[in-house]
């Protein structure tokens, strides 16, 4: 899927460079998927020839902005960003269910662990504070029968995590009972296999549709983003005949 693959570069000066990373792609080489060859930070250091240091990650199945540095030093000072919680992520979801108009999901996270790759990690550590503020953006009722109802119901969100918990807004939503469509770790299968069946769509929908950072030379404020892929674009036409305006969205 990835050979020869072209990363959509939607930023670069002589310091960070972003990209647009498609779902079902890896930041970087994991012990969780030890058998998978294809890595954004591999495929972005080839198609530079430069080596690039990665800032944040986004999950295997996410799709959106991600941040490298291409010095030590800068990645240095942009992790201090995230670390701080200066920085501002914006992401796009499709979930079941009609969610509020607006939210703000408060509700501690223990940290997740791989039993591989975290397998020397302290197991006892306290849940941590985690929070994700939430608006809707379209809802929509469709004629298919799920489990013992005769109807769907789905709504467009869009997500401000305010901390970076591990899979943070895939439990949140988890938690509300507003699970992410096509999430197999957080989800519900009924949903998953119904657009898998009636849409063709085999991805998370979750999309990292922007990242608002400060330069760490400059001091400007930066805004990268990100458009939706060819399968996200389809669905939320299908769901919502959204005729997709991207400032609106992001």
């Amino acid at each position: 899927m990835f050979e020869n693959y072209h990363l959509e570069i939607l930023y670069k000066d002589e310091y960070l460079v972003a990209i647009n990373k498609p779902s079902g792609l890896l930041v970087h080489k994991s012990m969780i998927d030890r058998h998978e060859i294809y890595f954004a930070m591999k495929i972005l250091r080839d198609q530079l020839g430069q080596w690039v240091y990665p800032i944040h990650r986004l999950d295997k199945p996410t799709s959106g902005v991600l941040l490298f540095a291409l010095d030590k030093h800068t990645a240095k000072l942009m992790s201090e960003q995230f670390m701080s919680h200066t920085i501002k992520k914006t992401y796009l979801c499709i979930v079941r269910g009609f969610t509020d108009a607006k939210g703000l999901v408060e509700h501690a996270l223990k940290e997740k662990l791989d039993k591989i790759a975290d397998r020397d990690v302290k197991k006892e550590k306290e849940a941590q504070e985690a929070i994700t503020e939430y608006e809707t953006l379209a809802s929509v009722q469709l004629d298919f029968a799920v489990g013992r109802y005769d109807k769907v119901r789905y709504s467009l969100v869009k997500v401000l995590p305010k901390t970076g918990r591990k899979h943070q807004i895939r439990r949140h939503m988890k938690h509300i009972s507003h699970h992410i469509l096509g999430d197999t770790k957080y989800g519900r299968g009924e949903h998953n296999k119904l657009i898998r069946k009636e849409f063709n769509c085999h991805r998370l929908l979750l999309h990292a549709s922007s990242l608002e950072i400060m330069h760490p030379y400059t001091k400007k404020h930066l805004k990268l983003e990100a458009g939706l892929d060819e399968i996200f674009s389809f669905m939320l036409n299908s769901f919502f005949q959204w005729h997709m305006k991207q400032n609106f969205l992001l």
